[in-house]
């Protein structure tokens, strides 16, 4: 084991006994008990609480900071790796372990927070309107991954119902229900999605697609590269394709995530959705997405026709 190995293995370990912790405690509540609604949307009650929520509005951002913003399940913990081994790359120090989800935890985490030494990479699944208002008042810069919203309400589905810190459901149909009304943990997709339209062209602000990175990652890390401006080499960007594969991450998973690896990195997959899909449920997404995200910038970027049609 390296010396950057050896130092990062504390914060390793200390992750992954926090993630003991809370699916011991997930066990002993009922699927309303692992809810909690803060400004009508639901969240992880094990993870998120009100006074977190009230000390993450008062969090001091950095303008060197990175924030990685996603719905759940639209590459999260891919753009995370991502940024981890960029910085990796840059710094030549061993990327954090701990994740850093700004929402999750004690109130008392942000006091830790602030002796982080910079860059600090942070993720959320909040919405544009409850993320801190230091972020836009620095120009911290903002990296947006969206996912076609079939693809995303699939993995969505595997995912609560086998990580045991969200509510489970009995079928994919009373999911389905739930994730169109907006009933699931972090509220209605297309009201998330939506809320980023008006700052689809602000500079501090980078908005990807899942299917781009997909389809050409080494093409979209030059964008995040770009846009950060870490001036890696093209060699530099490719060991970090390389570690930042589905097949890299999903092998590595029980370092990172320990028992619950298999959860977070099920298959990263385009068209699963054709799988539990029925057609009239395709229709019904089809319709939704008409009206919330049709003629927009981030409409044409998610590229609906190509990705969601039978």
């Amino acid at each position: 084991m390296s010396g950057s190995e050896e130092q990062n293995k504390p914060n390793r370990e200390k992750f992954l006994e926090e993630i003991k912790k809370v699916v011991e405690e997930a066990k002993n509540k009922t699927p309303e008990e692992l809810k909690v609604n803060y400004k009508g949307i639901l969240y992880p009650s094990v993870l998120c609480s009100e006074a977190t929520f009230k000390a993450l509005e008062l969090f001091e951002a950095r303008e060197d900071d990175v924030l990685i913003i996603t719905y759940p399940k639209c590459g999260t913990n891919w753009s995370i790796q991502i940024l981890h081994q960029m910085l990796f790359e840059l710094h030549n120090k061993e990327p954090t372990i701990d994740q850093a989800m700004l929402e999750f935890g004690k109130p008392d985490k942000f006091e830790d927070l602030k002796q982080r030494p910079s860059p600090r990479v942070f993720s959320s699944h909040v919405t544009y309107e409850n993320i801190p208002k230091s972020f836009f008042e620095k120009k911290t810069k903002i990296l947006v991954i969206l996912r076609n919203p079939k693809d995303a309400a699939v993995s969505y589905y595997h995912f609560t119902n086998s990580n045991p810190v969200l509510p489970t459901y009995g079928s994919w149909d009373l999911f389905f229900k739930d994730f169109m009304s907006g009933d699931v943990i972090y509220g209605s997709y297309f009201d998330y999605t939506l809320g980023w339209e008006k700052h689809i062209d602000d500079e501090n602000i980078l908005i990807l697609t899942f299917e781009d990175m997909k389809a050409d990652l080494l093409a979209e890390l030059r964008k995040i590269n770009d846009f950060y401006g870490l001036n890696l080499t093209d060699e530099q960007l490719q060991k970090v394709q390389e570690k930042s594969t589905f097949k890299s991450m999903k092998e590595n998973s029980g370092d990172t995530h320990g028992n619950l690896g298999n959860v977070f990195f099920r298959k990263g997959e385009i068209g699963d959705w054709k799988s539990l899909f029925t057609e009239e449920q395709s229709k019904e997404l089809d319709a939704k997405f008409e009206k919330y995200l049709a003629g927009t910038k981030l409409g044409e970027k998610i590229n609906y026709p190509k990705y969601c049609t039978f």
